[in-house]
């Protein structure tokens, strides 16, 4: 038995099966361990999800802001931007199953025996893993609540507040929960976010870093896997954290991580299954 953890899929199903092929994975005894962004800007987002349902049971999944947004459209939230590849999902005979599955996922993952988390996008500096685990679970509660669920998603759009706050209350406090495991890259010491800035390490705007570079981070140490930041192209320094996100949807590769062995796999975003 192995597990494995993936990056940003995005509706790029052949070269995730490209990988798996290529370690053999048996969803009988392997495990595949996604870190979001499951759908959209990729070619086959209906067929990726529909591969994904069918081995459920071997999947472990945190949501990312593309899988979000695709829960907003679905409820008549939001509308579809001119770059988005969801129609397909939303005509689907089988959407219900599809959508239903999505949401049931949770912000963030941890596995106990392996000491390892897994997220989207990242873990507030100012937060406890303890702590980032009841705040995932303030949201994860919502999404699978049928009568809060459409007020969360109306509202989990915008960049403010830009600081986490333990007073903050109702929908505000869930975005900005929410921006944090789904769309961080830079912040500052305390935790302020800037949401504008998506390129490289580089690029920081000035007072602010990558959420993972701060030293009094209270997650320092702790294993993390995250994707969402396909400028890194998979490079990260800090000890015990994995980054996966290598752009496949942007024409880079898709990456897997062998999580006990620590062996990455690479499948360009134009290779295909044997």
């Amino acid at each position: 038995m192995a597990t494995y953890a993936v990056g940003d899929l995005q509706g790029c199903l052949k070269p995730l099966q490209c990988l798996l092929q290529r370690v053999a994975f048996d969803p009988a005894k392997d495990r595949l361990w996604l870190v979001g962004d499951l759908v959209n800007r990729g070619p086959e987002s209906l067929a990726t999800l529909r591969f994904l349902y069918g081995m459920r049971d071997a999947v472990t999944c945190v949501l990312g802001n593309h899988d979000l947004h695709l829960l907003a459209v679905a409820h008549n939230i939001e509308r579809l931007k001119k770059a988005d590849t969801l129609q397909e999902i939303l005509d689907a005979p089988d959407r219900g199953d599809l959508l239903d599955w999505l949401r049931r996922q949770k912000l963030l993952h941890y596995d106990a025996a392996r000491d390892i988390a897994l997220v989207h996008a990242g873990i507030a500096p100012q937060w406890s893993l303890q702590k980032a685990l009841r705040r995932a679970a303030e949201v994860e509660e919502v999404l699978l609540d049928d009568a809060r669920l459409p007020l969360f998603l109306d509202g989990m759009y915008g960049n403010e507040p830009a600081k986490w706050d333990k007073d903050l209350q109702g929908v505000t406090r869930l975005r900005v929960i929410t921006n944090y495991f789904t769309r961080m890259r830079f912040c500052k010491a305390d935790g302020t976010l800037d949401l504008k800035s998506k390129e490289g390490i580089g690029t920081a705007p000035p007072g602010y870093a990558p959420w993972f570079s701060h030293k009094q981070r209270k997650t320092s140490g702790q294993k993390i896997i995250f994707g969402h930041w396909a400028a890194l192209d998979g490079q990260c320094n800090e000890p015990g954290l994995f980054a996966l996100d290598t752009g496949c949807v942007w024409g880079g590769a898709l990456t897997l991580l062998n999580i006990d062995s620590g062996e990455r796999h690479r499948c360009d975003c134009n290779e295909e299954p044997a």
